[in-house]
């Protein structure tokens, strides 16, 4: 996930608000779903040695799946055809999650991130979401992304406000962007997944979704359990929670990022703060953010907001990027002249993450996030009393950026949840699903992993990767290899397992200190799913 305004991409969850029944009442799919008509690829990155030409097209859905003959819109999909034809098992499906993120750009980009193994065995096929990317996606309008205010709100009137501003741009991205922009949720998401299965010949269902990608795996499972082959969930949702239990997880798993990164810096003698109290210094810088006080070092006229601190520690979490978070809390703490890892401008503008939206990545966001979560926000006071309660379980990091971003913009949105939360059901006569996930992911926490995992009972397994950061897969071999048995020959991890992390600090650029950088690390920063970037 990336901050929109900047947004995180993500993940997240809310109260019982309608019985899993209502979820899992799938509409027959429209007969003979035509085949994808693969072409060439116009933006395809230069072709690797000895992988094959990528292929593209478009698939023809119902804009709204309660109307399967009514109109039609066109989901793009990208193809990395198996390198092993011979031995060629069928089609993984993909999604790197968002909400926003392109599977298109994924696929294409597939062959640094995901293993020789499964890219011999199988075709790796990714598409981006409705309301994404090249897939209809959601337009709105310059002047009023600009005008983004932002998720701290001091008043009645500015909260007022922020309302009415949500109501306007959401008004002005629908008519934009068409009737697709009231049917982008994610149960119409698994719908196209199913389509998309179909038109590649697969009698079942291989899928690796990540992030808010595993919400897609998740319902599929609930509205296709056997038309399951195995679905891989890495950084798990949560889509059984309701507003105040949604920003608590959230903060908790926010401030666990914070306690982890301490810990790892006291424990570093190459940690750039290596030996400080870094808790007393963070909250000082903050409330010199608060009252307007914290400058930049090199140029005083130049003021960093509370937003700009919070949201920069929470990005630098998902790496984790702890060398670079040090780094420039000591610098901005007056410990050093110039950060070690960066210029002062390349610090400057890692801090200013809360720069309006200006990305057409950040325009699909609140679509689909409000059409999936009912977070109800209805006054100011409910949102002060939301904003205490995330501060006492997150003294340091006081929120989540990325849940409060999410929760904020749906108040006034004006478009319905018509995907709103329930606890998952999957029955388990199917094939089982493989949830992992992080001990201490910023975004999608461990609670979430559990509480998901919990739910689907005897139909899922959940594997541990003991590190941090947002993502599993790529990291370590352990991780790979347990995934990569599961897709491949549909063998699951013994209950509890869970693999060892990769050492987060390396003595001068913060990257892990491994021998060899993982394959997450090679993929260009312009192609990972938002999450890795």
């Amino acid at each position: 996930m990336r901050t929109t305004g900047k947004l995180i991409a993500l993940a997240l969850v809310t109260t019982v608000l309608v019985p899993p029944s209502a979820a899992a009442a799938a509409p027959k799919p429209p007969p003979n779903v035509p085949r994808i008509a693969w072409g060439p690829c116009a933006d395809a990155p230069d072709p690797e040695p000895f992988e094959p030409p990528a292929q593209c097209g478009t698939l023809a859905v119902p804009i709204d799946w309660s109307n399967p003959s009514g109109p039609t819109m066109k989901i793009a999909v990208a193809k990395r055809p198996a390198l092993d034809a011979e031995n060629r098992i069928g089609s993984l499906v993909i999604n790197p999650g968002g909400p926003g993120g392109s599977g298109v750009d994924f696929a294409l980009w597939g062959y640094y991130y995901f293993s020789e193994e499964l890219r011999n065995k199988f075709d790796i096929v990714g598409f981006d979401p409705r309301g994404v990317a090249r897939s209809n996606p959601v337009v709105c309008g310059a002047d009023l992304l600009f005008k983004f205010p932002g998720p701290l709100i001091e008043t009645r009137g500015e909260f007022q406000r922020r309302g009415a501003y949500n109501q306007a741009l959401g008004n002005d991205c629908r008519a934009r962007t068409g009737p697709v922009f009231d049917h982008v949720d994610t149960i119409s998401v698994a719908r196209d997944i199913e389509a998309i299965r179909r038109a590649v010949g697969d009698q079942k269902l291989t899928y690796y979704g990540t992030s808010y990608g595993t919400l897609m795996g998740q319902q599929y499972a609930e509205l296709y359990p056997h038309k399951v082959r195995a679905l891989a969930l890495d950084s798990n949702m949560d889509h059984s929670l309701g507003t105040t239990a949604f920003l608590e997880t959230q903060a908790a798993t926010a401030q666990d990022s914070f306690d982890e990164f301490v810990k790892g810096c006291n424990a570093e003698p190459t940690c750039p703060m290596y030996g400080q109290d870094i808790s007393a210094v963070w909250r000082n810088l903050l409330v010199k953010a608060d009252n307007g006080e914290l400058t930049d070092p090199d140029d005083p006229t130049w003021h960093y907001t509370t937003l700009d601190l919070i949201g920069f520690a929470y990005g630098s979490f998902y790496g984790p990027d702890w060398f670079f978070l040090a780094d420039i809390i000591n610098w901005l703490n007056g410990g050093s002249s110039q950060p070690q890892s960066a210029t002062a401008a390349e610090a400057r503008a890692a801090l200013r993450v809360y720069a309006p939206i200006d990305e057409a990545y950040e325009n699909s966001f609140a679509a689909v996030f409000c059409e999936d979560w009912a977070v109800p926000m209805s006054s100011f006071q409910q949102y002060t009393t939301l904003m205490a309660k995330q501060r006492a379980v997150a003294p340091d990091m006081r929120f989540s950026p990325l849940g409060l971003d999410a929760t904020v913009a749906c108040h006034g949105w004006p478009a319905k949840a018509n995907n709103p939360q329930h606890p998952l059901n999957v029955p388990a006569t199917g094939n089982k699903l493989l949830l992992i996930n992080n001990l201490h992911d910023p975004a999608t926490g461990y609670n979430w992993a559990v509480a998901a995992a919990n739910q689907l009972g005897a139909a899922a397994t959940l594997l541990t990767y003991e590190g941090w950061g947002h993502g599993s897969y790529a990291r370590t071999p352990c991780i790979d290899n347990a995934v990569d048995a599961y897709l491949v020959s549909l063998t699951l991890p013994a209950p509890g397992t869970s693999c060892p992390a990769a050492q987060p600090f390396a003595a001068t650029n913060g990257a892990r200190a491994t021998d060899t950088p993982s394959r997450r690390d090679l993929l260009p920063s312009g192609a990972r799913p938002a999450w890795a970037r």
